[in-house]
């Protein structure tokens, strides 16, 4: 039987990345919080933790995260459960992680009716959609948007459907920089606008549309999603934007696509644990449908 303090300690050092903000939290000396990690460790056999700034698990740790994690979730589901009145019972603790765009389109929309059905205090963790994968194999998170088709060992990936983007600039900057369309030689010459350097969207799509990788064009790089946009509309530069974000300036005319035939489509997934609780299956299952009708698969 694993000792659940020790476990609620190990937890807190790789949630805080330090021992010292650990024994801060838990209202305990550093010692203390050592020790309790280091008898966890022998009463395991391994090595949970990486003793290093700031403090990481190891790949043990992120298997032991997960099942600390899940016993918490089941905790608090079950104490609501069973007294739903209560308002003493806290609100059940649930990390998710996003991609930046789906996070200011779509998924809003699924989030707010969650959160009013259900006592969540929810983290919503964004990061790149390529990467979003590592937090939930890492046990940060509950669930997670990806890219990933296929799921990491223990975990279940379900089709959403596909955000669809668009290449989009000014017509000024459009006359100015693709006078001849979107050619490799006004690539060259152009200053694009990405959302970080993780981001291969930008890549992969020049590579579909010349079928061959381009490497060595201007980019600037601003990672928000509307300051993305804000961006291209200012002129400073051409970039994919998601469709239900930049319809209105594409209506409108305040933009153009410059590759009206070749939107680019990046297909999503919602990743989550193969045995889930209750609680959490409830989440998946309002997560997937509410995601598939957003983006216009329902029946997927």
């Amino acid at each position: 039987m694993l000792d659940r303090e020790h476990l609620e300690t190990f937890a807190t050092v790789i949630e805080e990345k330090s021992f010292e903000r650990a024994a801060s939290v838990l209202n305990v000396t550093r010692g203390a919080v050592s020790q309790r990690v280091k008898a966890l460790e022998e009463s395991l056999a391994t090595v949970l933790v990486v003793r290093e700034r700031p403090v990481a698990q190891t790949a043990a740790g992120e298997v032991l995260l997960r099942h600390v994690k899940a016993l918490r979730l089941l905790e608090n589901s079950t104490l609501s459960e069973l007294n739903p009145q209560d308002k003493r019972v806290a609100p059940v603790p649930v990390a998710i992680a996003v991609n930046a765009d789906s996070l200011a389109t779509w998924f809003p929309r699924v989030l707010w009716p969650l959160l009013q059905r259900h006592r969540l205090a929810i983290e919503v963790i964004s990061d790149d959609q390529d990467h979003t994968l590592q937090r939930l194999v890492k046990g940060e998170v509950l669930g997670c948007l990806s890219t990933e088709a296929k799921p990491a060992n223990g975990f279940v990936a379900e089709a959403l459907g596909e955000m669809e983007y668009r290449c989009c600039a000014t017509p000024a900057f459009a006359n100015d920089h693709f006078r001849h369309g979107l050619t490799v030689a006004a690539v060259l010459e152009s200053p694009s606008v990405l959302f970080n350097r993780k981001d291969s969207l930008h890549d992969e799509f020049l590579e579909q549309l010349f079928g061959f990788r381009v490497e060595r064009y201007g980019r600037h790089y601003v990672p928000a999603p509307a300051v993305l946009l804000d961006a291209i509309l200012a002129g400073v530069g051409y970039g994919l934007v998601p469709s239900m974000q930049a319809q209105h300036q594409l209506d409108s005319g305040d933009l153009v696509d410059l590759a009206p035939t070749k939107p680019s489509r990046v297909p999503l997934y919602w990743h989550h644990g193969a045995a889930e609780p209750s609680f959490a299956q409830e989440i998946t299952h309002h997560i997937v449908e509410g995601a598939r009708q957003a983006l216009g698969t329902a029946d997927c």
